[in-house]
């Protein structure tokens, strides 16, 4: 039974900050309660909305979440709704593109569609100071990439492969769910840069201009009111251990060091 003066609640899923396998971050083990709870709450209108507010991050993360919000969509059929705040770029995009349709404010960040790794070279360092370093293997390519090792010819043309690929898996899922909207100008697009709102908006990156209370009320009428959902914070000592500025670059630097991360 539906009272003539209940409101249309709309369901709408937080996912803020950098996406990493880490305590405080998002990823999947953090999202997953909030993406389960706003199905249940959009079974009636079928409507839900992703606030995205994320510069980025893990590879693996971003594809894991997308996939899982697109199951549920397709098994639930919910349509889900993408609006990107400040910053939508590179996994944040990805995430984005999980849904059927994408706003953004007109400067809003967004885009980024590349990927990047990284490292340090210390070999020349440690030879200066005369320290000499004993590393043992078993497989050849077991100490790839090796810090304190020379950087052999091999391995950089492993890696821009590995980077190429993900890449590619990057355009092949943003082509899949974008699909015409893009525009023909793919080296525009693809470039790994990102953009302003307005911008994305010609690219076909994003399908209009918007907000989340404008798009709540364009969703569940003028008196529609979004129900927040967000990933639940780390308990105990964790709780603490996560919040400052330091740690989300020290996420962003060891997520860079351990696999490609989109970008």
């Amino acid at each position: 039974m539906k009272f003539p003066w209940a409101k249309t609640k709309i369901p709408v899923l937080l996912l803020r900050g950098t996406i990493a396998s880490k305590p405080g971050a998002v990823n999947l083990e953090a999202v997953t309660p909030a993406i389960e709870r706003g199905f249940v709450l959009a079974k009636r209108h079928k409507k839900l909305i992703l606030a995205i507010e994320s510069p980025g991050g893990s590879a693996v993360q971003s594809d894991l979440i997308g996939q899982l919000l697109r199951r549920r969509a397709e098994e639930t059929g919910v349509e889900i709704t993408a609006v990107i705040g400040d910053v939508g770029a590179s996994g944040g995009y990805w995430l984005a593109c999980a849904a059927d349709k994408i706003y953004a404010n007109r400067l809003s960040i967004v885009g980024s569609i590349g990927v990047v790794t990284g490292g340090f070279g210390l070999d020349k360092f440690i030879a200066r100071y005369g320290i000499d370093r004993r590393l043992f293997t078993a497989g050849e390519n077991k100490a790839r990439l090796e810090v304190f090792s020379p950087l052999r010819p091999q391995d950089e043309v492993f890696i821009h492969d590995l980077l190429d690929e993900a890449h590619e898996m990057f355009k092949s899922w943003v082509r899949e769910r974008r699909g015409a909207r893009l525009t023909s100008e793919e080296n525009k697009v693809f470039d790994g840069g990102f953009c302003s709102g307005e911008r994305a908006l010609k690219l076909g990156l994003i399908d209009g201009l918007g907000d989340v209370d404008t798009l709540v009320k364009q969703l569940g009428g003028k008196d529609a009111k979004p129900v927040w959902l967000r990933p639940k914070p780390p308990r105990g000592i964790m709780r603490f251990l996560t919040r400052s500025a330091v740690e989300s670059a020290i996420d962003i630097a060891e997520e860079r060091l351990a696999a490609p991360t989109l970008r």
